[in-house]
């Protein structure tokens, strides 16, 4: 894991700022799929590949959750180690190979803000202080409403989750989505806002009950 790591550090930051942090301007191509089958089998020269082509998209995502540029980078090179980790996970019927990267990305960039912030509120608080009612309900209501929307997601489409996946969690515009997916711009609007208004009945539907 120590070579890994080198090299992903290399790959992340190095290369990161030849590119000039480009991000979606060099979103990856249709191999990503087939190459990501690679890394799940051990190729080294694979994960080089997938670097190559995922690492910029990868920091342009993480930082615009995180903001730090210092961080991104170190998040950005997480989300690479975890993309060898579990590349054997990427399943092709769930959806594109650059939306399974980009969500990877959101939840490690979500993970270090949050982490940040009970590092912060721990501080603030004494090592005796009773935790308040408020707080432990809002974690669990937050809990809740994250589980009914991955449940509410798995309803759309493949079209539709991964162009609100890749919009909401990446933060790309309709026309960087349609690249990605390689569809029309107007026809990932169109999906998109079908998805989005089913994606609210599930969730008025879930409140109901």
């Amino acid at each position: 894991m120590a070579v890994l790591r080198i090299h992903v550090v290399w790959t992340a930051g190095s290369q990161i700022s030849q590119r000039g942090r480009a991000g979606a301007a060099d979103a990856p191509g249709p191999d990503l799929e087939c190459l990501l089958s690679q890394v799940a089998g051990g190729d080294r020269d694979a994960f080089e590949a997938v670097c190559h082509l995922v690492d910029a998209a990868v920091y342009t995502a993480v930082l615009r959750v995180v903001r730090d540029p210092s961080q991104s980078e170190e998040v950005a090179q997480d989300v690479l180690v975890e993309v060898w980790r579990i590349a054997s996970r990427f399943d092709p019927a769930k959806g594109s190979a650059m939306a399974w990267v980009m969500m990877i990305a959101h939840r490690r960039a979500v993970d270090r803000v949050r982490s940040a912030q009970k590092s912060a509120e721990r501080e603030q608080r004494t090592a005796h202080a009773p935790v308040a009612y408020d707080e432990v309900a809002e974690t669990v209501e937050a809990r809740l409403e994250r589980a009914r929307v991955r449940q509410c997601l798995g309803s759309l489409t493949d079209l539709q989750r991964e162009s609100i996946t890749l919009a909401y969690y990446g933060g790309y515009t309709y026309r960087q989505v349609a690249e990605l997916l390689g569809v029309a711009a107007g026809t990932v609007s169109t999906r998109m806002r079908d998805g989005l208004l089913r994606l609210r009945n599930c969730l008025e539907r879930s409140d109901e009950n």
